[in-house]
């Protein structure tokens, strides 16, 4: 970890190496599932969605990879859709499979008590790893709904029975450089007993797997009050991150932008990544958020500049001051440690950082400036837009 008296060198070339994936599905209207108020000039292809990804990479300089939902971005080739993001600057990143808005999946899907239903959404996933041969994509994402409402309404063994045949179809298609990351959450849609309902559960089937297993964290799948940089730490040193979804929750999975709600979180949660050695390329740093009452790209920029500052903060933390305080028990030193790195402004510090990476100092400034968010709808107002399911 790096002291605060480094050189600060050391600082600037891990933040122009971090890399932040953004979602496809952010660019398009998506919401609560109460209601999604549509916005003009959102994508209604996958290529759009990839346009206004490159449009936050070049703003920000660490956005290059855009992950894609199956269905949502099912195209007819997607060697071709590879080289149509190459052509704008970014790759195509985690493919997410898709289990949970069929209606075949109202019991759930690979842990539906039919075996014809399980069939049917262990193809998808097959066919999400085809999908990922095609891309070059190194994870596949995995996050399932599946779980009762009520007591009694299914077997809870049986079905961590089936969830684990499946994950074992699943990780024996994959290729040696492909990757499985299993997500959990908490509740909703299941509101009894969700299958995969905690970072214990993941880390469970993931350890039984294999090295080509590991757990993603989404920050804001827990309960009020979950230490989030706990669960961080423990998956770190065991080995088993595998990535995060950042987005920020205040009550539940509100997915607000990442670090809007709490940003002192965030920090908390940077600092055990690069206490734990995280802050490198097997760490997957990924946005999942959707943006409902906000335009969509200059909302993601915000997430994406977000989490460059509370990494730089982290990065800032003085590791000798910290470490002595914690020897002598000196317990309001240490807090001091941190909260001093917390409180000092690093935005002179990252824009320095984004404009040796030949991005703009002041990314949101500069997309507006640009008239990108404009032209983007006077050319596609009209037509089916893209959204969930698009």
């Amino acid at each position: 970890m790096t002291s605060r008296r480094s050189d600060i060198s050391a600082v600037k070339a891990a933040l122009a190496a971090q890399a932040v994936e953004t979602p496809s599905w952010a660019y398009g209207n998506s919401g609560t599932r109460f209601k999604v108020f549509a916005r003009p000039g959102v994508p209604r292809t996958p290529e759009e969605k990839l346009d206004d990804a490159a449009r936050v990479h070049a703003h920000t300089g660490v956005a290059p990879t855009v992950a894609l939902h199956i269905p949502w971005d099912k195209v007819d080739d997607y060697g071709a859709l590879a080289a149509y993001a190459a052509e704008r600057g970014v790759r195509l990143g985690t493919v997410n499979a898709n289990v949970f808005q069929d209606d075949d999946y109202k019991l759930g899907s690979v842990c539906h008590p039919d075996a014809a239903v399980r069939r049917k959404a262990l193809g998808h996933l097959m066919e999400c790893v085809d999908i990922m041969d095609a891309t070059g994509s190194r994870d596949l994402k995995l996050w399932f709904s599946d779980g009762t409402n009520y007591p009694g309404q299914d077997d809870i063994r049986a079905r961590q029975d089936r969830l684990s045949e499946a994950l074992d179809a699943v990780y024996e298609r994959l290729g040696d450089d492909q990757r499985m990351l299993v997500e959990y959450k908490l509740f909703e849609p299941a509101f009894y007993a969700t299958d995969v309902p905690d970072w214990g559960t993941a880390y469970a089937h993931c350890l039984r797997l294999g090295e080509k297993a590991q757990v993603v964290v989404d920050t804001g799948h827990h309960a009020p009050g979950t230490n989030i940089e706990f669960i961080v730490a423990i998956l770190l040193r065991e080995g088993k991150l595998g990535g995060f979804d950042f987005n920020s929750r205040f009550y539940a999975d509100d997915d607000l932008m990442a670090g809007a709600a709490d940003p002192f979180q965030l920090f908390r949660i940077m600092y055990e990544v690069i206490r734990g050695g995280g802050l490198t390329a097997d760490i997957a740093f990924m946005l999942d958020q959707c943006h409902n009452i906000e335009e969509k790209v200059p909302a993601v920029i915000r997430s994406v500049m977000n989490v460059q500052e509370a990494t730089a903060k982290a990065l800032l933390v003085d590791a000798e001051a910290l470490a002595a305080a914690q020897r002598e028990g000196d317990v309001l030193a240490a807090n001091a440690a941190l909260m001093d790195a917390y409180n000092t402004d690093v935005r002179p510090l990252v824009a320095e950082v984004r404009t040796e990476l030949g991005a703009d100092a002041d990314p949101v400034a500069a997309y507006h400036a640009s008239g990108y968010g404009k032209r983007i709808v006077a050319e596609r107002v009209g037509g089916e837009q893209a959204g969930w399911g698009a």
